[in-house]
């Protein structure tokens, strides 16, 4: 039986259009044509990271983001706030915790993005970053973390998360229940491959409710 429900951030709870965009302004290429090279990316098993290169070669992402700070100090920038995240969440997570389900937001995030789901007064009851834990999905330390801090052993916990390859797959080989959200260019092209049959495939968080919440005892 799931006891815990542990949630990737980008693309699972989190839609990065808004983000996405910003940058293609950024860099100074049409938005489509920057999200058409991050879809190619996630087709090639490339890293979001290579559209960077492949758009503005050579560019270092790290200083590029500290001129940004400068420039525009007050925007959002490459960050994200409340009117990002996808329409299901909210309600989601609420009947998760209502159906007795410890709840929490842990993935590949930067520092700042703790301050940022915070902020959002998510019903859950921790968040964490893959920043302050100094390990990445989707290395076996990660989701060791995610069960301490949990409390509850990696067959109790289910992972969410909108990738095979960086979220669920290696849930899966943790030990945990793996599902994959169908959404944002990931989500979509990995429900169509083959692996995706060790994994539970949802089209919205709202299903979660009823796929893992445990039934009452009569």
């Amino acid at each position: 039986m799931v006891r815990a429900v542990v949630f990737d951030v980008g693309e699972t709870l989190v839609d990065e259009t808004r983000i996405w965009t910003r940058w293609a302004d950024r860099l100074g290429v049409p938005a489509l044509t920057f999200l058409g090279v991050l879809g190619g990316c996630a087709a090639l098993d490339r890293s979001h990271r290579h559209a960077f290169e492949m758009v503005r070669p050579g560019l270092d992402v790290p200083a590029e983001i500290e001129r940004w700070a400068a420039d525009d100090p007050t925007g959002l920038r490459e960050n994200f706030d409340a009117d990002d995240l996808y329409p299901d969440v909210r309600e989601a997570l609420a009947a998760l915790r209502a159906a007795g389900l410890t709840v929490v937001v842990a993935g590949n995030q930067p520092p700042q993005a703790r301050a940022a789901l915070e902020a959002m007064d998510l019903p859950v009851d921790a968040i964490r970053t893959s920043d302050e834990w100094g390990v990445q999905k989707p290395d076996p330390g990660f989701f060791t973390r995610v069960v301490e801090l949990t409390g509850v052993p990696a067959a109790e916990i289910a992972y969410v998360g909108d990738r095979l390859d960086n979220d669920v797959l290696p849930a899966a080989d943790a030990g945990m229940v793996p599902i994959l959200v169908r959404r944002g260019p990931w989500g979509f092209l990995h429900a169509e491959r083959p692996e995706a049959a060790r994994v539970t495939v949802v089209d919205s968080l709202l299903e979660l409710p009823t796929v893992l919440a445990p039934v009452p005892s009569t």
